[in-house]
């Protein structure tokens, strides 16, 4: 089992962040950034990540607007190819709001469902978080077996709910696994999660559906951002959402831990 990481400051996760490129100059180039915003405001499902969306963010204008302001992306519409940002205060902000959150879930001891559509970045940050809030008394759920899912298979790692094809761990941003679960519970007469954390169309699904949801979402998948923006999703926190060293998130993961009061006081600066 992997020992825990020390917790960095905010100033030092901050440096981090910038210099691993989870935020700051990240790898998403701008140009596939507002090619995304089109096509969900051309009303495009599969950007929708399961969130029900209408024609109220039909002008990409808008959609870029929220953008730039939860995300921290360049809000000139004139600005088309070339660097786009993730603000890493913004980062950092949202990750201490998802704190919150998870400090409420571990003192009313609440049922948490974990699901990641990008195991190759966040699967740890997920698992991490769901053992130390079982460590702090939480139920975290078990999925009910033999669900399926767009010609996969739903089940669990390490805590975490994921879409597994071909005996591969799939990236995906279907809200359908999510969707699956969620039915199969309600099939089962079981209860449903109190909290799910999560991302892509997991997390969108799961907020849709009225269940108290944080998460996390790239600078191109808007989806989530505006679902934050009308209330539907509780946080989410914007980053890159695959670094090519998923260790990268550890300090961020020690960081929001920290903060929610399930993590270690002890601290080291951060290095990449």
């Amino acid at each position: 089992m992997p020992i825990p990481s020390p917790a960095p400051t905010r100033a030092e996760l901050i440096d981090h962040l910038v210099r691993t490129r989870i935020a700051g100059d990240v790898a998403t180039p701008r140009d596939n950034n507002l090619g995304h915003y089109r096509m969900l405001a051309n009303g495009d499902r599969h950007y929708w990540l399961g969130l029900e969306l209408g024609d109220r963010w039909a002008d990409e204008q808008d959609v870029l607007a929220v953008m730039a302001e939860r995300c921290g992306v360049v809000d000139d519409p004139e600005h088309r190819v070339g660097q786009d940002i993730i603000d890493p205060e913004l980062t950092v902000g949202a990750l201490e709001r998802m704190a919150a959150v998870l400090r409420k879930a571990a003192e009313g001891r609440q049922r948490v469902l974990f699901a990641t559509g990008h195991p190759g970045g966040l699967l740890d940050v997920h698992r991490a978080t769901a053992q130390a809030l079982r460590a702090a008394g939480c139920e975290i759920m078990e999925i009910p077996g033999g669900l399926t899912a767009d010609e996969g298979y739903v089940f669990q790692f390490a805590d975490v709910a994921v879409l597994e094809r071909g005996a591969t761990l799939w990236h995906t941003h279907s809200p359908a696994p999510m969707a699956a679960i969620l039915d199969a519970l309600e099939r089962q007469g079981r209860p449903l999660p109190d909290l799910v954390v999560a991302d892509h169309g997991w997390a969108g699904c799961a907020g849709q559906r009225g269940i108290d949801t944080v998460g996390y979402a790239d600078c191109n998948d808007p989806a989530l951002f505006l679902g934050e923006a009308e209330g539907t999703l509780a946080v989410v926190v914007p980053l890159d959402d695959h670094v090519v060293n998923p260790r990268f998130y550890d300090p961020m993961t020690a960081y929001l831990l920290e903060a929610a009061g399930l993590g270690s006081p002890s601290r080291i600066l951060c290095t990449d």
